[in-house]
């Protein structure tokens, strides 16, 4: 009966038409009914051509209050409902007639049509009227006063937060928009035809009219020129940094048998910030060659002017053969011949060998595997099986949280994520086979066992290389740690009385005692360089994985690191004069005290080389050395001593100077002294020079074995061992440039992304048609560009609990 009283809403409802000529009414404007006066009771539902919809307003009178507003009588006069829109504060309703609001410009007080007896006009007329300078008011304060932050009128409508504020009167420039095209190309490895293909075109087209799409070869050279930019940029930096770079070298392959030698530089700034970048992408067409990636070397080497700078060279032993080893060797010791004489090229990938044993272990009980993975396809390609397995977890309770998963083969990591899943979940496995009759892959329980064992070792291999995922690049004593635990774990292992289990490590104790071998020296090394663990773990360590001939072992690695401080030692002294007294006609020099030194003439066999770098230390040869302050009262004479050598370098704490030897006789005939008194001036002069001779016979402690023997600090898993150095530099000044070099050495040579890969990269066919020029440009761009390149540093703060 409610209905019948109101003409709009019988038009409305009933004729299916309403006020908006839209036909189906969906639903009920009961606000609309309620500004309009129009009374509805408690539960009655109002018949619609589509729907029945129920109505629970309470039967309540409406009315109007002076100023348009309408009001419920059950509210108090004082309480109207709060307008939220932002125009309101530029206009006023007021009513102007029966049934008729209209709003009113509190400018230009030109009035809007708001409500029209049932009709609501809205409030987007009114923000156009304020925002677009339809007002003649606010657009004469816009010429007169503009806003000197945006240009815009100060009385423009303050926007909400949730909206998307609007940016006015920004330029179109040309330059920017093909700069950032490039940019997006290389960022994300688009093809560079994406700016000819035509739906690219439709959508640039549309959000700017403007812009004039560039042709292929002008987005190429625009990303080459990127390149050049970034590469210069990166050149100055390394250039700055005070320590040597280490280098790694990978190989792709494309469908063309083309190689792509990825070489990768790592190295620590003047900051003693961790960096690591893609140096070049030379591309090689014979890539099994002899002197392919040796020329890649050279190559990268001569462009970024490291020829003296090399620290270590890293590469992948599945691509390389004992040649192509023995030519970087040699290569190696030619370039860097002060460091270990040469033999800091590390022959294998970390990542690489575990993801061969990783795969090594799984196919020695591929069988089984491959029962788990059908029974987890079976699973998961069909709803109504994994439906059945929900509702079987939930019966047994099972309290894994986790889901299974179809692994990726390509990925050995998700293989060991699929079996370990299931094998929380082999109950319900087991219970599978009997909601469904076809099912009859179902493991046994010997075979669960089996998985269960092979997931203890590829957990093990997965913690070891999980330092490698992390956001930032561990340094170099971080990986004595994992590798030294695989080492001792499958040592352990190989032994055990278990069939299975040995069986099952033998092999992969065999590999990865190649690795070791090859390797633990330069990781011994730089775990020595960390003030928590010093020469102590690797005594410790030693003595687990190597028993009684630990002893040998830590002697070679003492030994090793002791060579390598000597050789930084001779890098800090300067070079000796060419001859030891200064060159004249005569054979002999008179002293003042009237005895000869004769003049000493270079041993024929040249053990004091000429074309020895700055350093200017003498080499070893095979004649005896002779250290002079050993024998303050022998008589020696140089000219007896053709072949005998004395090592200054090795002495960096004792002068030894021929001729600072007052009280050696040095002359080869004794020549007697004119003054009879063997006391000069007050007598205390000989005491001064006995008290030199003392000091300078004492031996005095090297940097290296003041720090050995220092205390160990507290194991902090926040430690930053680089900014620990930092903060040392000058109480270890040699040191700090030698840890500088080793905690900057890498033991991977492939990225984040491709540790679990169980296939070598290949290069898609795309890049590969490139020129080598754009590819080498595309590739290395993107890795600066999103690490940053010189600017992006990476913190060497290592995580890990022992």
């Amino acid at each position: 009966m409610y209905l019948h009283q109101c003409s709009y809403a019988r038009s409305c409802f009933f004729s299916g038409g309403g006020v908006s000529g839209k036909k189906n009414i969906k639903r009920i404007n009961l606000q609309l009914l309620l500004r309009i006066g129009f009374p509805v009771k408690q539960g009655l539902y109002i018949e619609m051509e589509t729907a029945i919809v129920p109505v629970t307003i309470p039967d309540t009178p409406i009315t109007h209050t002076e100023n348009g507003e309408l009001l419920s009588s059950e509210v108090q006069p004082n309480k109207r409902r709060r307008k939220k829109s932002i125009v309101w504060d530029y206009f006023t309703v007021e009513t102007v007639g029966d049934g008729c609001i209209r709003a009113f410009c509190n400018q230009c007080k030109k009035s809007f049509a708001y409500i029209t007896g049932s009709k609501l006009a809205g409030t987007s007329h009114l923000k156009r009227h304020i925002a677009l300078g339809i007002c003649p008011v606010s657009r004469q304060r816009n010429q007169l006063t503009p806003d000197p932050k945006t240009g815009n009128a100060a009385d423009e409508p303050r926007k909400r937060q949730r909206a998307t504020h609007r940016i006015a009167n920004i330029p179109f420039n040309q330059e920017n928009c093909n700069h950032e095209i490039a940019k997006m190309i290389i960022m994300h490895e688009y093809p560079l035809h994406i700016v000819e293909h035509p739906g690219f075109n439709d959508f640039v087209r549309t959000l700017q009219p403007q812009f004039n799409m560039v042709s292929f070869n002008t987005i190429q050279g625009d990303c080459v020129a990127m390149y050049l930019r970034e590469k210069q940029s990166l050149l100055n930096f390394i250039n700055e940094i005070p320590g040597r770079v280490s280098l790694t070298l990978d190989l792709w392959i494309s469908n063309q048998t083309v190689g792509y030698v990825f070489l990768t530089g790592q190295f620590v700034d003047t900051e003693w910030n961790l960096h690591r970048c893609l140096l070049n992408v030379v591309t090689v067409p014979s890539p099994d060659s002899d002197g392919a990636l040796q020329q890649a070397v050279v190559s990268c080497l001569s462009e970024w002017h490291l020829e003296n700078r090399l620290f270590t060279l890293t590469l992948d032993q599945s691509f390389s053969n004992e040649h192509i080893n023995e030519s970087l060797r040699a290569l190696f010791s030619v370039r860097n011949p002060y460091v270990l004489h040469g033999q800091l090229l590390i022959g294998n990938c970390f990542a690489r060998v575990i993801s061969l044993l990783a795969q090594e272990a799984l196919w020695s009980v591929g069988v089984t595997v491959n029962k788990i993975r059908e029974s987890v396809k079976f699973v998961k390609t069909s709803d109504t099986h994994e439906e059945t397995f929900f509702h079987l977890k939930e019966q047994l309770k099972e309290p894994s949280t986790k889901d299974i998963s179809i692994d990726d083969q390509t990925k050995w990591n998700t293989t060991y994520d699929m079996l370990a899943v299931a094998c929380e979940l082999k109950q319900v496995f087991l219970c599978l086979e009997t909601s469904f009759p076809d099912y009859n892959i179902a493991p046994s329980m010997d075979d669960w066992k089996q998985i269960e064992i092979l997931c203890t070792y590829l957990k093990l291999f997965f913690d070891a290389v999980s330092i490698l995922t992390a956001q930032t690049y561990p340094t170099a004593n971080a990986f004595y740690h994992e590798v030294s635990k695989v080492q001792l774990e499958l040592t352990h292992a190989s032994m055990s009385n278990d069939p299975f289990i040995s069986n099952l490590t033998k092999p992969l104790k065999e590999k990865f005692d190649r690795y070791w071998s090859d390797c633990f020296l330069v990781l011994a090394i730089a775990v020595v360089m960390d003030p928590r663990f010093k020469m102590k773990l690797i005594e410790f360590s030693f003595s687990r994985i190597y028993g009684d001939d630990a002893g040998m072992w830590i002697k070679i690695v003492d030994d090793g690191i002791h060579e390598l401080y000597l050789e930084y030692t001779a890098q800090e002294v300067p070079p000796p004069p060419e001859t030891f007294v200064e060159e004249r006609n005569e054979s002999s020099i008179p002293e003042e005290n009237g005895s000869i030194i004769p003049k000493i003439e270079p041993p024929e066999n040249g053990y004091l080389q000429e074309g020895l770098p700055e350093e200017g230390y003498l080499q070893e040869g095979p004649s005896q050395e002779v250290a002079c302050h050993e024998m303050p009262h022998q008589e020696v004479a140089c000219h007896e001593m053709p072949h005998q050598q004395v090592a200054c370098h090795e002495m960096p704490h004792q002068e030894v100077a021929c001729h600072e030897m007052p009280h050696q006789e040095v002359a080869s005939e004794e020549v007697p002294s004119p003054d009879p008194l063997i006391s000069i001036g007050d007598g205390l002069s000989d005491f001064e020079v006995y008290i030199s001779e003392i000091s300078g016979s004492q031996q005095t402690r090297s940097e290296l074995d003041q720090y050995l023997e220092e205390s160990l600090l507290p194991r902090e898993q926040d430690f930053n061992i680089l900014s620990w150095w930092k903060l040392n530099k000058k109480k270890y000044p040699i040191l700090w440039r030698m840890a500088s070099d080793i905690l900057s050495i890498p033991f991977s040579t492939v990225g984040s992304d491709s540790v679990y890969d169980t296939e070598r990269k290949k290069m898609d066919n795309y890049h590969s048609s490139l020129h080598a020029v754009t590819l080498e440009a595309l590739i290395c761009a993107k890795d600066w560009l999103q690490y940053g390149g010189a600017s992006q540093s990476s913190e060497s703060s290592v995580t890990m609990e022992f």
